[in-house]
């Protein structure tokens, strides 16, 4: 059996990414806009809201922690098996403020047969760091693409 192209891994992972989406009313509600997809990385980018700022009138950090788990949900599930967060962390470095654009990018630092690790950085508009994420994901034997239960009709 030969190897997929590079333009054939590209174009799972971005089918990938579209079958998620389907079924994921909360980044549709966050507004989540994907602008790159490939295996390992994703970029995505979201307008902040005034009901996504806390008391303080700055981007709630659940908002901005949702964001970047999106993100991270489709990088590692982009080579076609079903993966779910094992860790997650993110340092606040910056405020995000009332209609900033806020662009949220994953990158796959190592990929093994069960768990991969991904950095993500949330910037503003004008290239500031607003906060770092780390992710780490366990990849599960569903593979995606294929006629299957998701995880939470499983009962997993």
């Amino acid at each position: 059996m030969s190897q997929p192209t590079p333009a054939e891994l590209v174009a799972r992972a971005e089918a990938v990414k579209d079958r998620m989406l389907e079924h994921d009313a909360f980044s549709h509600w966050l507004g989540l806009a994907v602008t790159d997809m490939a295996p390992g990385y994703c970029r995505l980018q979201f307008r902040v809201r005034p009901e996504m700022l806390n008391g303080f009138g700055i981007l709630h950090g659940g908002v901005a922690f949702a964001a970047a788990d999106s993100a991270f949900a489709f990088a590692c599930n982009s080579h076609g098996r079903q993966s779910v967060a094992l860790s997650v962390t993110i340092d606040y470095l910056e405020p995000g403020r009332s209609d900033d654009l806020i662009t949220v990018e994953a990158r796959e630092e190592s990929l093994r047969h069960k768990v991969g690790v991904y950095q993500l950085r949330l910037t503003n508009q004008h290239g500031t760091l607003l906060a770092l994420f780390k992710g780490t994901a366990y990849r599960t034997s569903t593979e995606h693409l294929t006629p299957y239960p998701l995880l939470g009709e499983r009962g997993d």
